[in-house]
């Protein structure tokens, strides 16, 4: 068996709805593009908020891991 490298990326989803959503998307568009996604981490969520209080977005932040193919 052969070692193994992965890369961690960071990505932020949005959602209006909620943090799941947020960070469901963010996986769900990453996988349109990276193949070999391995671990998705939630390492921040948070809030857009108007300028009266009201929430308007839920975000999460994530480190997606992925296999590494370099060369």
């Amino acid at each position: 068996m052969t070692d193994s490298v992965y890369k961690v990326i960071e990505l932020i989803g949005t959602s209006k709805e909620s943090w799941e959503k947020a960070a469901a998307g963010a996986v769900e568009q990453a996988a349109k593009t990276l193949r070999d996604l391995r671990v998705a981490e939630v390492v921040e969520l948070d809030m857009q908020l108007d300028n009266k209080g009201k929430v308007e977005a839920y975000r999460a932040k994530l480190n997606i891991s992925f296999k590494f193919e370099g060369t």
